[in-house]
């Protein structure tokens, strides 16, 4: 079997093994986890059956990210957006109070707008007309972001009125958790210790359960029912309701977040996998492209917002996954987390702070080592001249601070484009970077357009 599996997926050729890509297979699910009780209770507060989009959620990861691993051969795993499923659930189904069906297949849509550039050749080319330092910077602004979200979710950063971040109560019970699983996931980390981000969340969920902040589950198993599969396919009756002039601006700014959140979110963990070559490509983008792109529009088709590639994989990857039998492992476990829903809870739980606000501190330290990790892409980017410099910072900068990778790889991208302009290079830019300048000036103004063109 070990002999099969290496021929179908090269594990030992990329310096790992079938133990490694499995531990980090797991490693990526127990991060991702989270997103099994988080995106049900998102699209549950719009209408969406709790149930249902919990099934729905793991079926649409187990199934794409299986598709990664076996098309793309990479340590990616895929779900439903953190972030846009919050648009979907706030902004169009409650805001414009639209069925719930006719959001989905706004989703569904923009994941074909998707497919199709890609079989074109288009996004692929944008991964190629991008400067090898915005890419690295792309990685290292990921990483921040990651950091970040980390962070937020053990309640060590908090918002603050006043600054609009600030520091949280690190006397409370979540912030602990979460601190004591970061600094034994570092520890362990500095001495290369292999599964030390397993240990840092398991140490934080082992704590959280002796204090008290975490609950134990009521049950170990519970097998869905033929209802839990009811948002499956409801969207698609829905298509020629979503096909309107007034939803274009939605299902451009979900196309362009989709877009450069996967292409910043493929290369940065391509980064941190050694996988990107000397040119500073990933081979066999265009796959992750397309799984990434179906998937989103699958997403839609399954009543759980648009499915896409997760940073989150680089967890997967810190503990030494390198190939899609890793994705393979992840997807299996998505795909058994129907059953087991309420054990699987334990480390993705929400834990309440105060009124309306969740968070999740068992695995916040599998995000914050994941980003510092991440963070490490720094040193590759060339600082001594400001051609580089600039755009690069501009991007690494924007990522976390705006909470939005595509808007942070906009300012990058724009940063470039007028630093060749204003040193007399204007000819050396793609014409592609020109273009994507459009496109993000259109995305950054999509709110005054939708409110005063369409």
């Amino acid at each position: 079997m070990n002999a099969f599996l290496d021929r179908r997926f090269g594990f030992s050729r990329r310096g790992s093994s079938l133990r490694t890509e499995a531990l980090g297979g797991v490693s990526t699910f127990l991060t991702m986890s989270y997103i099994l009780f988080v995106n049900p209770a998102i699209l549950s507060a719009a209408g969406l059956p709790f149930s249902a989009v919990a099934v729905a959620t793991a079926l649409a990861a187990a199934v794409t990210t299986l598709a990664m691993g076996l098309v793309a051969n990479y340590p990616f795993a895929l779900a439903s957006g953190l972030g846009l499923n919050a648009v979907v659930a706030f902004d169009v189904i409650l805001g414009r109070k639209l069925p719930w069906q006719t959001r989905m297949a706004v989703v569904v849509v923009e994941g074909l707008v998707a497919v199709v550039l890609v079989a074109a050749g288009a996004r692929e080319a944008v991964m190629r007309a991008i400067p090898n330092s915005l890419k690295l910077a792309i990685g290292v602004g990921i990483g921040l972001f990651i950091t970040l979200v980390g962070l937020r979710e053990g309640g060590i950063v908090v918002n603050n009125p006043a600054t609009g971040i600030g520091l949280g109560d690190l006397t409370s019970g979540p912030a602990e958790i979460a601190l004591l699983g970061i600094f034994v996931a570092g520890a362990l980390t500095v001495r290369g210790v292999r599964g030390a981000l397993l240990i840092g969340v398991a140490t934080s969920t082992v704590a959280g359960l002796i204090v008290g902040i975490l609950d134990t589950p009521n049950a170990i198993a519970d097998a869905p029912s033929s209802s839990d599969f009811s948002t499956i396919g409801d969207s698609l009756s829905h298509i020629g309701d979503a096909l309107t002039v007034a939803l274009i601006p939605v299902i451009f700014a979900l196309f362009m977040t989709d877009f450069f959140d996967t292409l910043g979110t493929a290369h940065g963990l391509g980064e941190a996998a050694g996988a990107v070559d000397e040119r500073g490509e990933l081979p066999r983008i265009g796959r992750v492209l397309m799984v990434d792109s179906a998937a989103a529009a699958l997403g839609g088709a399954a009543g759980v917002s648009s499915v896409t590639t997760y940073v989150e994989s680089g967890a997967g990857i810190e503990e030494g996954a390198r190939t899609g039998l890793a994705s393979i492992v992840t997807g299996i476990l998505f795909a058994l987390a129907i059953f087991f829903v309420p054990i699987m809870g334990l480390v993705g739980q929400d834990v309440q702070v105060a009124k309306n606000t969740f968070i999740h501190p068992a695995i916040a330290p599998a995000l914050v080592i994941v980003g510092y990790m991440m963070m490490r892409l720094v040193q590759l980017i060339d600082w001594s001249d400001p051609e580089v410099a600039f755009p690069a910072f501009m991007m690494i900068a924007g990522i976390p601070l705006t909470f939005s990778i595509s808007a942070g790889i906009g300012f990058g991208v724009i940063g470039h484009v007028v630093v060749k302009i204003v040193k007399g290079k204007a000819r050396e830019v793609s014409w592609l970077m020109y273009a994507l300048v459009a496109l993000f000036l259109a995305f950054y103004a999509s709110g005054w357009l939708e409110k005063h063109v369409f």
